[in-house]
């Protein structure tokens, strides 16, 4: 959908959140709506790039789609290197370049219950997710971050779904997370709910190892690097479960995780 949509909009607004990390800030950027006409679904992405950046910087920056609707296009990001950093120098009127959306997105059963695992900025296709979803009341969030939670938009899920949360601040806190990560995969297998996860690789590797195990119905969106977001670069390859390479751009970002092999 919309591979070769690039449009020109405007920045309404560039807001850090908070750090994650000292000098790591993370920012919600809204965009004008792009106006695509056959609308998107959430888990999946855009890339931008701003017209006014130099030509060291040549490739855009994908990023999950947070949310949207009639006027504008909200994206998530956490500065950490100099994309970002410019990113977060945008003003009010400045214009980037947004093509998109990108990918496959995370399914939407109405008649199941539905798990969802965030780890830190992996909590960005949730909001939409729960935004547009018809049956919230069917919806679970499980969100493990670092930061406090008032450096994420944490409060627009936590007030429409059921939510749990665990952060991370000493070593220990890890296993702590992973346990309950696989309990939670193993109830909802056990219930033929269904299981969504985005974050960083080794959140991803605990969900995808519980699904397999467990005989879940996941689906993961990975977070792998882009240059291009349309499958020209091979950048961002991922191994599938036959051992063979995929594009993350164009076979995913979100894939059953039977269709993967997340291996170290």
């Amino acid at each position: 959908m919309g591979a070769n949509n690039c449009r020109a909009v405007k920045v309404i607004d560039v807001k850090a959140l908070g750090l994650s990390s000292p000098g790591e800030e993370i920012v919600e950027l809204k965009l004008e709506y792009p106006g695509w006409n056959n609308g998107w679904r959430a888990g999946q992405f855009v890339m931008i790039r701003p017209l006014a950046w130099p030509l060291d910087l040549v490739w855009g920056r994908p990023f999950s789609i947070c949310n949207a609707d009639d006027t504008s296009l909200t994206i998530l990001f956490q500065v950490v290197g100099r994309g970002t950093e410019r990113l977060l120098e945008l003003k009010e009127g400045d214009l980037v370049n947004v093509w998109g959306p990108l990918g496959t997105f995370f399914s939407k059963p109405v008649d199941r219950p539905v798990l969802m695992l965030a780890g830190g900025m992996g909590l960005a296709p949730f909001c939409g997710y729960v935004d547009t979803h018809s049956q919230p009341e069917n919806l679970k969030l499980f969100f493990a971050h670092r930061p406090p939670l008032e450096n994420y938009p944490y409060k627009s899920i936590a007030g429409n779904v059921a939510v749990e949360d665990i952060r991370e601040t000493k070593p220990e806190d890890i296993q702590t997370i992973i346990a309950r990560v696989r309990e939670l995969v193993k109830e909802y297998a056990d219930k033929e709910g269904l299981v969504t996860a985005c974050g960083p690789m080794p959140f991803l590797r605990t969900v995808w190892s519980a699904a397999r195990e467990f005989g879940a119905d996941a689906e993961l969106s990975l977070e792998n690097r882009m240059a291009c977001g349309v499958g020209a670069c091979l950048g961002c390859v991922a191994k599938d479960d036959d051992g063979h390479h995929t594009q993350v751009c164009t076979t995913g970002p979100v894939f059953k995780a039977t269709e993967l092999s997340l291996e170290d």
